[in-house]
């Protein structure tokens, strides 16, 4: 009986519409660190990003685009030392933001907060 209660959900999630497409796609972002296009990423999977999207809000709460701006964001921040001084601009640079006010931008979008040189 036991063994039944634990497959049964499982049965469930894996026939799921769009899970292993949602779960390929988290996979690719995460392992480019959110730099993956989404638009790339839909052409590979076959499938229009408009679904691609829907399929992600539906099963995990967020689109694409935002999981990746997420992912992004937080290895920016981890790349930072903090025991020394920041180039707001190089950082901002080597992580892929046009600049040092695009990431200003999406840091004060996810946090709320300024940086301060």
């Amino acid at each position: 009986m036991l063994t039944l209660l634990e497959e049964e959900p499982m049965r469930r999630l894996c026939e799921t519409a769009g899970l292993g497409l949602v779960r390929h796609t988290r996979s690719v972002i995460a392992a480019t660190s959110g730099a993956a296009a989404i638009g790339d990423l839909s052409v590979a999977a076959s499938v229009s990003s408009t679904h691609l999207a829907q399929r992600f809000k539906e099963l995990i709460g967020v689109t694409p685009m935002r999981l990746a701006r997420t992912y992004r964001l937080a290895a920016t921040v981890f790349a930072i030392n903090p025991a020394g001084p920041v180039d707001w601009g190089d950082l901002a640079g080597g992580a892929g933001y046009f600049d040092q006010a695009h990431f200003g931008h999406e840091f004060r979008a996810f946090t709320g907060n300024g940086m301060r040189s």
